[in-house]
């Protein structure tokens, strides 16, 4: 079974309200088994710019990872994102 990863890029906007975001979702991923291997920290962009945030979250399956987004409790904190920030998402399957 290969693992699962969200790829996400961000320019956040409102840090008090997208941290409301990170404190729900935190548990959230964590229900689902996911672990943060990037949260932030120093990046340098090369070939394209444009997003000043990066986050990579590990999960046991491709599975858990789409379920995770899918699910009920992390669409509702998504509330805190749509004013806050603006990213990119990828849900990906990883190798093996």
């Amino acid at each position: 079974m290969s693992k699962g990863y969200w790829v996400v890029r961000a320019n956040v906007y409102n840090i008090d309200e997208y941290s409301e975001y990170i404190k729900l979702a935190t548990n959230i991923i964590k229900n689902y088994n996911g672990k943060f291997l990037i949260r932030g920290g120093n990046q340098i962009e090369f070939e394209e710019t444009g997003f000043e945030r990066t986050v990579v979250v590990e999960f046991k399956s491709y599975t858990d990872a789409l379920d995770c987004y899918n699910s009920e409790k992390y669409q509702s904190a998504m509330k805190y994102v749509k004013n806050s920030s603006k990213r990119l998402v990828v849900v990906v399957e990883g190798l093996g």
